[in-house]
């Protein structure tokens, strides 16, 4: 359940732009075109790139068109070119319609640090995420509720008689009494699609940790549970990014952005939906928890940072990673270490710079430690 000053604030960060000219639109457009030719030019002229599970996402698509819904994506982050490379192994009708090209989430002190390649990052439907420092409360998160939740569903509200998606009701004076004479801060047709990598940070471990993952940030979980309408949820798992941009101690541009090992395999691994049961719920213990702590407007203290919605918040976001995890598994390889599902055993590995388990070694440096950033360390 999504609360009005949620979608207020995620309007608020989608308004920063002219969203709703069709000039942007049209610039968009053209910028995800251009790098998406640039992506497919750069990985079938110099590497060999395999697509297995197309059909889900074309399944996984129309159920959301035809169901009035977003669809997320989910995939591991293994390198600073999975995004947009990976765009170029879909065929191109995926991106003759702005509404089907996907919004995503980047680094800000990377993506945005400055007014030229905020623009063009902004133009390739992306938002910029404060990864130290910032929170899941931020506002690029509720900008992304707010685009996952199709125009015609914000002034849909709980009537408090059940805690299933099934009763919501259209009660448009509700909402109107929030936010009157409103204008959508885009133009679109359909509902979107987001596209998200959960871990917050390129990783690569050396063997015999190699293609493991981190845990799942809580982001994603607010985004599926505060989205009006329950998304279609795709997980997918990739390897070989790893190849073209392999992770290095020299993080200098030569080193980090031009393609690497020319000629190796990429493969990317698109999964069936995760079954709408599954996810419904986790929205149902949410919508619990909003008519037990809400006060109807925002989210309160209690739905921040209590410990109920943190708890629920973290079986979420490891329910998550543990349907990426079946698809690395089914793929070949092996178990992952237990460890690397923990957050508390992540923190304490990133305090310490990899001191606290001197095994687990990574390719290039650990960017989640905030000293490489110029930033102070903070106190748990």
């Amino acid at each position: 359940m999504s609360l009005p000053q949620v979608l207020e604030r995620g309007d608020d960060v989608l308004s920063d732009l002219p969203r709703r000219s069709v000039w942007w639109n049209w610039a968009s457009q053209a910028t995800c075109m251009a790098v998406v030719g640039f992506s497919k030019t750069v990985l079938n002229l110099f590497y060999e790139p395999h697509l297995h599970g197309l059909e889900n996402l074309d399944r996984a698509l129309s159920k959301a068109r035809e169901e009035n819904r977003g669809l997320v994506t989910v995939m591991n982050h293994m390198s600073v070119v999975d995004d947009p490379f990976m765009w170029g192994f879909l065929p191109w009708r995926f991106f003759t319609d702005l509404d089907d090209i996907r919004w995503g989430l980047a680094a800000s002190n990377l993506c945005f640090a400055n007014k030229a390649s905020s623009y063009f990052f902004s133009l390739g439907k992306i938002f910029g995420t404060e990864r130290l420092g910032g929170s899941p409360f931020q506002g690029c998160i509720d900008a992304a509720i707010r685009v996952m939740s199709p125009d015609d569903t914000l002034d849909l509200i709980y009537d408090g008689s059940s805690t299933t998606d099934k009763v919501w009701l259209n009660e448009k004076e509700v909402f109107h009494k929030v936010k009157q004479n409103y204008l959508s801060p885009m133009i679109r047709s359909k509902p979107s699609w987001l596209h998200v990598f959960p871990e917050g940070f390129v990783l690569q471990l050396q063997a015999p940790f190699a293609n493991s993952m981190r845990y799942f940030h809580w982001g994603i979980t607010r985004i599926i549970l505060e989205s009006t309408r329950q998304p279609v949820i795709v997980p997918m798992f990739a390897h070989g990014f790893e190849k073209i941009a392999p992770e290095a101690e020299d993080e200098g541009v030569m080193n980090r952005f031009l393609p690497s090992n020319i000629g190796a395999e990429v493969h990317m691994y698109i999964s069936k939906a995760i079954d709408d049961e599954v996810i419904h719920k986790y929205r149902e213990e949410w919508l619990a928890l909003v008519k037990k702590y809400g006060d109807g407007k925002d989210l309160t203290q209690e739905l921040r940072f209590g410990e109920k919605a943190q708890e629920l918040r973290s079986r979420l976001a490891n329910e998550l990673r543990q349907q990426v995890a079946r698809i690395r598994r089914e793929i070949g390889f092996p178990e992952e270490d237990t460890r690397f599902s923990d957050p508390k055993w992540w923190r304490q590995f990133t305090k310490t710079e990899g001191k606290s388990d001197p095994e687990v070694r990574f390719n290039g440096l650990n960017w989640a430690i905030r000293r490489l950033h110029g930033l102070p360390e903070k106190d748990d």
